[in-house]
């Protein structure tokens, strides 16, 4: 049986994760934007368009995760990207921050849309 080296093995995994951030694009389906997996994608009424800033942070990111954008992804048309208070690039739509919801458990789900009234569907 081979043996791998601990640090072969976390570049591969630093290179699975670099794949996985940069496959994660935005596209419409079904009338709302999705992630690649088909995921349902929100926005926070409490953050505010084109400020830059995630009003989500803390526990809030646990159900509510950030739809995350790599290092090197560039802004098209309505698709921006904003600074986290951490320094990682999330994407936005129209200036508003972009997230996933934990409930969502496969794709098409909406469980999120108008939770408490702030968080609600992107419809591009």
């Amino acid at each position: 049986m081979k043996t791998r080296s601990i640090p072969a093995l976390a570049l591969f995994f630093m290179a699975m994760a670099s794949t996985f951030a940069q496959a994660d694009m935005l596209k419409p389906a079904g009338g709302v934007l999705v992630n690649s997996a088909g995921m349902t994608v929100y926005t926070f009424d409490k953050d505010v368009a084109g400020s830059g800033k995630s009003t989500c942070n803390g526990p809030c990111l646990t159900v509510w995760p950030a739809v995350m954008a790599d290092a090197n992804a560039k802004p098209e048309g309505d698709m921006s990207i904003v600074t986290r208070d951490d320094g990682a690039k999330q994407w936005a739509y129209k200036g508003k921050p972009v997230y996933l919801n934990a409930s969502d458990s496969k794709p098409g789900d909406k469980k999120g849309d108008n939770f408490k009234d702030v968080w609600h569907i992107v419809k591009p």
